[in-house]
């Protein structure tokens, strides 16, 4: 079977190891954190398991003009498996709508880096913003994970330089508070691989370094999102994998496309390639990857690469480095 044909076959990868009953989740929203010279207040999003102590915690970046609104399926699943989600809405987003030429545009990028910085500051009002959750995070297990956009703002957490637009340097973002990542359909090299259109509406994406990005990472890619951002084709998502160094994994998915099934939201109007199966496959991946990677358990990831591999009909495929 070729991967064109396993994309348009339905079926569920079921791993013994990951069928866990989910915990009851609470989520409290806007939880309003004062970012002085941002322009805005920050506003966040926590969702909690209603049980469990020492949790782990996953910031989420979403994709441009998204908010904290989006990404249930992704927050959900983590929240009632034991995760802390913590999800802001940055500037960009539609919710938020900033005028046409506003002067914070060509820095979007870097203020969405110190939304998630704030938030790791203010962890402590964020904690005691949810009733029951004070004293229950492991602050020494955090991960960033994002999607496109988001995918970017994640990746300067965890070492990726982004050459600014404004001041024409590349800086360290990266933060030691964060342990892993995941990045979800994330920008690849710039330079000639950029569309004129990318080039001159997106320049944070003109010069990023990924030489630096050495914290542990999956890196999740769709084998037909063809964005108009890059004239590479889908294989430019792949170069977070490719071009970073140290420990990396990589999920392929066969016939995914940007949104990769349906992560941003349950509407299957909020994707072009709605696929229940696929997106139950990021949710168990992502959640065994990260609790391998932040030192909590490894049955679950080894569970989840052989069931992929070894599927007759494999919905994509993991490679690690």
């Amino acid at each position: 079977m070729t991967a064109s044909d396993a994309a348009t076959t339905h079926v569920a990868i079921t791993v013994p190891a990951l069928t866990l009953d989910p915990t009851p989740v609470v989520s409290v929203k806007p939880v309003v954190l004062d970012a002085p010279g941002r322009g805005e207040d920050l506003r966040v999003r926590i969702s909690a398991p209603t049980t469990g102590n020492q949790l782990p915690v996953i910031v989420f970046s979403h994709g441009f003009g998204s908010s904290l609104n989006g990404y249930g399926p992704l927050a959900d699943f983590w929240a009632a498996h034991g995760f802390v989600v913590i999800q802001p809405t940055h500037l960009d987003s539609r919710t938020v709508a900033l005028p046409h030429g506003d002067p914070r545009t060509p820095r979007l990028w870097r203020l969405r880096v110190q939304d998630m910085k704030h938030i790791l500051d203010r962890l402590d009002l964020l904690e005691a913003a949810v009733p029951g959750l004070s004293g229950r995070l492991d602050r020494s297990r955090i991960a960033a994970a994002g999607h496109s956009f988001g995918g970017q703002t994640a990746g300067n957490l965890l070492g990726l330089r982004v050459l600014d637009p404004v001041s024409k340097k590349t800086e360290d973002l990266s933060d030691s508070r964060i342990k892993a990542g995941v990045l979800l359909a994330t920008a690849g090299r710039g330079g000639a691989d950029l569309t004129p259109f990318a080039a001159e509406h997106l320049p944070w994406l003109k010069g990023p370094d990924f030489a630096h990005m050495t914290t542990q990472t999956l890196v999740i890619a769709g084998d037909k999102d063809e964005l108009p951002l890059s004239v590479r084709g889908p294989e430019w998502l792949t170069d977070p994998y490719h071009l970073s160094p140290g420990r990396k994994s990589l999920l392929t998915l066969f016939g995914a496309e940007h949104s990769l099934g349906g992560i941003t939201g349950y509407e299957a109007g909020e994707t072009t390639d709605e696929n229940p199966e696929r997106v139950a496959l990021i949710q168990r991946v992502t959640w065994a990857y990260l609790r391998h990677a932040l030192g909590i358990d490894n049955t679950g990831w080894k569970a989840v690469q052989t069931a992929v591999s070894e599927s007759v009909t494999p919905m994509g495929r993991i490679e690690s480095k």
